[in-house]
């Protein structure tokens, strides 16, 4: 190692693990540092690496290295594929890191960048090392009970909407090294379930990926966050799992239950209060009931698509569709209004390209046709749900008088 490296190092998080006839130089980075950006220059440059593995997945490059990615997305085939909710959270954590960008002059993830477009000049190889955020999020997500679900999505919402200055311990956080972990940190500070798909899995996961995928390197720096630093090399001196196999592992998302119960539940007391109420009141009562359920699940579907001012025909399609959804439990209300929005009202690479901005005000996001076409998803989703929730409390109500 050179003196000129070695002093780099001494000034900036760092740790060294040998194995397997690989030494892996772990560099811990602030996401929001200048400073950080020019020691991973540096530490790239000196030509004393073979591999270059940074803290990033193909997603998250993409988003760093071309801002017309995200104009070339099939939004339609977005929520086809039922990824709305996903592309929901990808576009708080932009937006996050955005107001990051305007606040400290500083893009975040500018030192993991840095590393991938030092070491294509260098024609060295470049590995992404970091799970894709869609699985962590899923996972995150799937590690949650209901109203910790409910608390995540809030926390979303507020990261869309809400255009305030990040606060200085969550500046802190990033300093110390996590995006992700800052990002949520604001509304799942508390969760266990959280740190452990959004940080401890992670440390496990890249140190699984880099003893996968070191080739023939023999010398590899790893650019990550700081974080991640402590975690990260205690896996990769110790694990002995073959890596695959916790790669896999750690790739994989509980499957909900194939049984629908709540949907059965739902159908099975609205059938039993329909039941209960043509022997009580006769024909007319139980007809009374279902039109309970009828017009509380559409009417508030409907109204939840039109204050996203959603164009009369996707109104009509959360109305139509939101009394069915018991039997079909996987595929939200929100869903079909969308889909029906974003085919009459297709937005433009114009709306795509000023996507991120936009969000940044209320004004932008009806002005947005991409924004609008997910806030159709959220409110119809939120209307349907207090709809279907009232419905059954009204039924409830009718049958205790």
């Amino acid at each position: 190692m050179s003196e000129s490296l070695q002093g780099l190092l001494e000034r900036q998080p760092h740790a060294i693990v040998e194995r397997d006839g690989v030494r892996y130089t772990l560099l811990g980075t602030a996401h929001v540092s200048q400073a950080s950006v020019e020691a991973v220059r540096d530490a790239v440059g000196s030509g004393a690496f073979d591999a270059i593995a940074v803290e990033l997945d193909p997603q998250r490059l993409t988003a760093l290295t071309d801002p017309d990615a995200m104009a070339r997305m099939d939004l339609v085939e977005v929520i086809r594929k039922g990824k709305t909710a996903l592309f929901a959270a990808n576009l708080a954590l932009a937006a996050y890191q955005r107001r990051l960008a305007e606040q400290l002059d500083v893009e975040p993830g500018a030192e993991l960048k840095r590393a991938v477009l030092e070491a294509r000049q260098r024609d060295l190889p470049v590995h992404l090392i970091d799970r894709d955020v869609g699985l962590t999020f899923r996972r995150a997500s799937a590690g949650l009970g209901f109203w910790g679900r409910i608390k995540l999505g809030a926390g979303l919402m507020t990261a869309l909407f809400v255009d305030e200055e990040v606060g200085e311990a969550d500046i802190e956080k990033l300093k110390q090294g996590d995006m992700l972990e800052s990002s949520f940190s604001e509304f799942a500070s508390d969760s266990p379930e959280l740190y452990e798909a959004v940080i401890a899995e992670r440390d496990r996961y890249m140190a699984a990926r880099l003893r996968e995928t070191h080739g023939d390197a023999r010398e590899v720096l790893a650019v990550v966050g700081a974080g991640h630093l402590q975690g990260l090399a205690r896996h990769l001196r110790e694990e002995t799992r073959d890596p695959e196999a916790i790669r896999t592992e750690l790739e994989t998302v509980r499957k909900k239950s194939k049984t629908p119960w709540l949907g059965i539940a739902i159908v099975a007391f609205i059938v039993a209060a329909i039941g209960v109420g043509i022997w009580r009141g006769g024909f007319a009562m139980g007809a009374d009931l279902l039109l309970q359920w009828v017009v509380c699940t559409a009417g508030f579907a409907a109204l939840g698509c039109a204050l996203a001012t959603a164009h009369p025909l996707s109104i009509l399609t959360a109305a139509l569709f939101a009394p069915l959804k018991p039997f079909r439990l996987g595929v939200p209300t929100g869903t079909f209004s969308a889909l029906t929005e974003a085919r009459i009202r297709k937005p433009t690479y114009a709306d795509f390209m000023s996507l991120r901005d936009d969000v940044q005000t209320v004004r932008g996001w009806y002005r947005n046709r991409v924004a609008r076409v997910l806030l159709t998803f959220l409110l119809t989703n939120l209307g349907s749900m207090i709809g279907a929730w009232t419905g059954l409390f009204r039924i409830g109500g009718r049958l205790l008088h």
